[in-house]
């Protein structure tokens, strides 16, 4: 059977600690971004990584897919250290030189599955994305929720918790078509937990269409 290869691009957007770096490591298979605990902000600059290519990851049009994983690490937002103009600049710069031609299939918003999603720092991510992607963002957007182990400590499902969100992560997911995927901290199942999320991804991309947003 022929193999085909695809490439997918990805960005990480959230609220410092929210788990993005850690989450580009787990979709990337790697350590390429530097995750650790702090009371401030930890990246303060945009990072690309690229995954190894996952052989058969799929079927097209009748052809094995090897798959590759491109993704874009953000600086928290609203961050400790630099200013709202200094990250918007350093992410505009960064979305035009990485994908400013192939384009960006997924914006990532990642959110803390055990801290609420409310206030002016829980939307605050959301208003960066609308203004970097402009009016399509909404097509180009999926909320990835990071913690979700401390949702199921707590007896909850993902039904349940979704049905406990607030408005504003209602009206959100809403926006965004219902695009959203669960990350679970188990070390025992890195790579199964990869493949899961990476097939959420790569479904809300071909209910896209495929298609990317470029950057000029």
């Amino acid at each position: 059977m022929t193999e085909t290869k695809m490439v997918i691009n990805l960005a990480l957007f959230g609220r410092t600690q929210s788990g993005k770096s850690s989450a580009g490591n787990i979709l990337l298979g790697s350590a390429d971004f530097h995750s650790r605990l702090s009371p401030c902000s930890v990246t303060n600059e945009c990072s690309l990584g690229r995954s190894c290519h996952f052989r058969s990851f799929m079927h097209r049009g009748g052809r094995e897919v090897t798959l590759q994983v491109r993704v874009l690490d953000t600086p928290g937002y609203p961050h400790t250290k630099l200013s709202t103009k200094q990250v918007q600049q350093e992410l505009k710069k960064a979305l035009g030189r990485h994908f400013g031609q192939e384009g960006l299939h997924l914006a990532l918003l990642v959110q803390r599955a055990d801290v609420p999603f409310c206030g002016q720092d829980a939307s605050g991510p959301v208003q960066l994305i609308q203004e970097l992607l402009g009016h399509s963002w909404k097509n180009y957007t999926a909320v990835l929720f990071t913690h979700a182990e401390k949702m199921e400590e707590a007896g909850l499902s993902e039904n349940e918790y979704l049905r406990e969100a607030s408005d504003a992560l209602l009206r959100l997911l809403r926006s965004t078509q219902q695009r959203y995927v669960f990350q679970y901290k188990q070390a025992n199942s890195f790579s199964e937990q990869r493949t899961r999320i990476l097939e959420r991804i790569v479904d809300f991309i071909k209910e896209n269409h495929y298609k990317a947003l470029t950057f000029k």
